[in-house]
């Protein structure tokens, strides 16, 4: 897959990058990719579709049912390959081999994603109006993303892993959001994530790494 890139996303990846709330941090990002296989795509794609196909082999009747539609058509298997390997672009340095199907969930309209967007992007969609002039922050991502992958032909999809594998929560994260925009048409996947971290922990976090150091400089003085 190849990033592409697109000036009306990169105003509202500005935006997004630190939205600093006081006790609170709001940190997003928006990427778009073309589902054209590199050479390392080919290689991962085929071992990704062999691990689908040994999963649905070994799961049961009582298994969640799978986001991607019936992951015995191949063109509901090649979708989920498209969004694990958007992801595996997202963080080159994190392995995905045990992300499974269930943990991505389609959403089946725009309204329902506008709805939790509005939740808890709520006090960030304050400081987007102030700093841009009355713009909606979220009728600014609308314009954005249809330019890029026509919202009305998309299928929309979030990414819900298990905490523990989870590369998108850093110290400190409050809540997690990761949703995909796929144009099968387009062959174009953009990914939006965001995210909330306390600023509280971070700073906690930053203190304790100071006074770990100033107790090595000490020790490193002492004669043992």
């Amino acid at each position: 897959m190849k990033f592409l890139e697109y000036t009306q996303l990169n105003r509202i990846n500005d935006f997004l990058s630190h939205v600093n709330l006081g006790e609170r941090t709001i940190k997003g990002c928006l990427e778009a990719y073309s589902c054209k296989h590199t050479g390392l795509d080919k290689r991962l794609s085929l071992s990704l579709e062999h691990e689908i196909l040994d999963q649905l082999g070994r799961s049961s009747d009582t298994d969640s049912p799978s986001p991607a539609e019936n992951l015995i058509s191949r063109s509901s298997r090649k979708t989920l390959i498209y969004l694990v390997l958007t992801l595996y672009h997202m963080y080159p340095d994190y392995d995905f081999s045990a992300v499974k199907a269930h943990q991505f969930f389609i959403d089946e309209t725009w309204d329902s994603f506008v709805q939790l967007f509005d939740s808890y992007m709520r006090e960030a969609s304050k400081e987007w109006i102030e700093a841009n002039g009355g713009s909606s922050l979220l009728e600014d991502l609308y314009k954005a993303l249809d330019e890029v992958v026509k919202l009305s032909e998309c299928e929309i999809y979030s990414y819900n892993p298990d905490c523990d594998a989870d590369p998108f929560l850093q110290r400190g994260a409050i809540w997690s959001f990761n949703y995909f925009f796929y144009n099968r048409k387009l062959k174009c996947v953009v990914s939006l994530r965001f995210c909330c971290l306390s600023n509280l922990v971070a700073d906690e976090y930053l203190t304790d790494e100071l006074d770990f150091e100033e107790d090595g400089e000490i020790f490193d003085n002492m004669d043992i």
